[in-house]
């Protein structure tokens, strides 16, 4: 009696018994991808070393994932939570979105858990293209422009350029080089000084 034909798998498709639990294997490669670049950094994390922290084979995460830049935008975007901040931020309407955008970006840097991986890629923007491609996308697009566009302002993307500048040179000084008094400064304080900025930038005309 003739076996049947096995069916063949498309370049890059995990078997059946590979797949694990779907969304949540994805889930546990983001995580783990989250976890290796915090500690190791843009540089020395590979798409094997993630697969071996989150128990999978190599092809699983290039399957789910592609490349590794790839990989890093998930993990980063596993901190920031873009699909669900930017509602939250806008919500509300203009009034005191200023306040609300200095609130949620401070909030993701003082949390350790979220503060980690955050570091790694402003660490590695500052030197390779990937990363800061991954920071401009995630930062930049993904969060800073939705808001900007949507209050229906002349020139979303570029006040949504002055709000991204200001953020991320307080995540530099504050977090990175650990300038005093910044580094030590209430985040209240900081939100208190900041958000005034932020709401000119993205309201007024």
């Amino acid at each position: 009696m003739t076996e049947p034909l096995k069916r063949r798998r498309g370049p890059g498709r995990p078997r059946q018994d590979e797949a694990g639990e779907g969304p949540g294997t994805q889930e546990r490669i983001r995580l783990a991808a989250r976890s290796e670049f915090a500690a190791r950094g843009y540089d020395k994390t590979s798409v094997r070393g993630v697969a071996k922290a989150a128990g999978v084979d190599p092809a699983l995460v290039h399957h789910y994932f592609g490349s590794k830049d790839d990989l890093f935008a998930a993990a980063i975007e596993l901190s920031m939570e873009p699909a669900l901040v930017v509602p939250a931020i806008l919500g509300e309407g203009p009034e005191g979105i200023g306040e609300r955008l200095a609130r949620y970006f401070l909030g993701i840097w003082e949390n350790p858990v979220t503060r980690a991986p955050l570091l790694a890629v402003i660490r590695s923007a500052l030197t390779h293209d990937a990363a800061a491609a991954v920071l401009r996308r995630i930062v930049l697009r993904r969060v800073l422009e939705r808001v900007a566009a949507d209050l229906d302002v002349p020139d979303p993307t570029f006040r949504a350029e002055l709000a991204a500048s200001h953020m991320v040179g307080i995540a530099i000084l504050r977090y990175v080089v650990q300038v005093e008094p910044l580094a030590s400064a209430d985040p209240e304080a900081i939100v208190a000084l900041v958000a005034p900025t932020l709401q000119r930038y993205l309201t007024e005309e």
